[in-house]
């Protein structure tokens, strides 16, 4: 009896070493964030692990050079600079808990082991009742 008391013990212990690791890398992917500046160092970009914004910095002098959508564009360009950041970095917080072969970039944007065929938006199909006029030919000649 004191073997499988014994075994038991340790499975606990794995399975405690085991939750306290997902924590820690909970904890770990919580913080992560990741900035980024444009070339003239105008606008900065702050994004959590999700690559939401979470601070963004817009110097007095963007808006002397840059035009109303073109200082909107830089700012969309340094965010998702800045998004690609944080998931990579979310991704090495991710990759020491996950099973071998896990992409932890593909889990992170949510499409796991799917390929590109599984992943289009799906085709609408009409209702049984409603007649497609795609290729309907209105005039004959």
């Amino acid at each position: 009896m004191t073997e499988h008391r014994a075994q038991v013990e340790e499975l606990l212990a794995d399975y405690r070493r085991s939750r306290e690791n997902l924590a820690s890398a909970q904890r770990d992917l919580a913080a992560v964030t990741a900035s980024a500046t444009d070339a003239d160092g105008l606008i900065t970009a702050t994004v959590g692990p999700r690559g939401t914004l979470t601070s963004l910095t817009v110097a007095d002098g963007a808006y002397w050079r840059y035009r109303p959508n073109e200082l909107a564009q830089q700012i969309v360009r340094v965010t998702a600079e800045a998004t690609v950041r944080a998931l990579a970095r979310a991704g090495e917080v991710l990759a020491p808990v996950l099973p071998a072969g896990t992409d932890p970039q593909a889990l992170l944007l949510g499409t796991g082991d799917l390929d590109a065929t599984e992943i289009a938006p799906a085709k609408p199909r009409l209702a049984p009742d409603e007649e497609s006029l795609e290729d309907h030919r209105w005039m004959t000649r």
